[in-house]
């Protein structure tokens, strides 16, 4: 007898979109099955392009090696801000998760940096992230290391051309406070954008996008709802995440770029508008804000 548990297995499909958008931030190596399988489901319901995250260099490498290899995959290429303390003092609560303590200092985080911009000036590379500040899971002996390495990631963006992503958790003020002291590039998104509807606002007066994830369709996620009504439209974008943030109503189950469509019905129904004018604009909302 299996000893799984009904969360353990996919959420069937969703009704398709009759418009077809793009998954704008997903992570592909950590999804069960082959990238092939991924992408055809995800076409079955009208998502057709994905953006695929780095988190570390060998997922940044992966990244570009998998965008390289399928047209409907574009590159995000970084160090995870909880990478960045853990390249620098070993810190096992970094992205790889690494239980002993083999940091190799500044120099390393340095050498990281510079395999990171060698990918993001590739031509099927069309971000630079998710890179940025998350006080949730580093403590204070990390954000040196975090910001540090957020304020390069913004300059390689900039060198290279590329659209910048940005992971915010925990750290509001700190992450519009570093983007405004470096200059923001041209194109920025706050991924799974976290924040409420006064950050809107805020984000909006400078021309950043904001991502919305499944936490949208949260019944405890009121500011999230609040943010989306006030965020200009030709600013949003929609994503996975996945394998997290599952939309309701299978939070807790895997998520995968094929659940776009729950997302995209949820943002319609806050913003008044039917699915087919939210999918319109967030497809070419993403192809502006990636440049694809």
């Amino acid at each position: 007898m299996s000893r799984s548990t009904p969360n353990d297995a996919p959420p069937p499909l969703p009704e398709p979109l009759r418009v077809a958008v793009a998954d704008s931030h997903t992570h592909l190596d950590m999804q069960s099955g082959t990238v092939e399988e991924g992408l055809a489901k995800a076409a079955s319901v009208g998502v057709t392009t994905v953006v695929q995250v780095g988190c570390d260099v060998k997922g940044s490498r992966w990244a570009a090696e998998t965008a390289a290899a399928y047209d409907n995959v574009h590159a995000a290429v970084a160090l995870h801000p909880n990478e960045a303390p853990r390249i620098v003092h070993g810190d096992p609560d970094g992205w790889s998760r690494q239980g002993a303590r083999t940091g190799g200092g500044e120099a390393a985080l340095d050498d990281a940096l510079a395999e990171i911009e060698a990918l993001a000036a590739l031509a099927h590379v069309k971000a630079v992230g998710e890179t940025g500040l998350d006080y949730f899971r580093t403590g204070p002996e990390g954000m040196a290391a975090q910001e540090r390495s957020f304020r390069a990631h913004i300059e390689i963006a900039k060198r290279q051309g590329k659209a910048l992503v940005i992971h915010d958790r925990e750290a509001h003020a700190d992450v519009l406070r570093v983007l405004r002291e470096e200059g923001a590039p041209e194109r920025t998104v706050f991924h799974c954008y976290s924040g409420d509807a006064e950050m809107a606002r805020e984000c909006a007066a400078a021309g950043y996008y904001m991502s919305f994830a499944g936490t949208v369709t949260f019944k405890n996620a009121a500011p999230l709802r609040e943010a989306l009504a006030v965020a200009p439209l030709e600013l949003v974008l929609v994503e996975t995440d996945a394998p997290y943030l599952t939309p309701a109503p299978y939070r807790g189950r895997p998520n995968a770029p094929y659940l776009i469509p729950l997302t995209v019905r949820a943002m319609a129904a806050v913003r008044g508008i039917d699915e087919d004018a939210m999918a319109t604009a967030l497809a070419a909302n993403t192809a502006r804000a990636f440049a694809y």
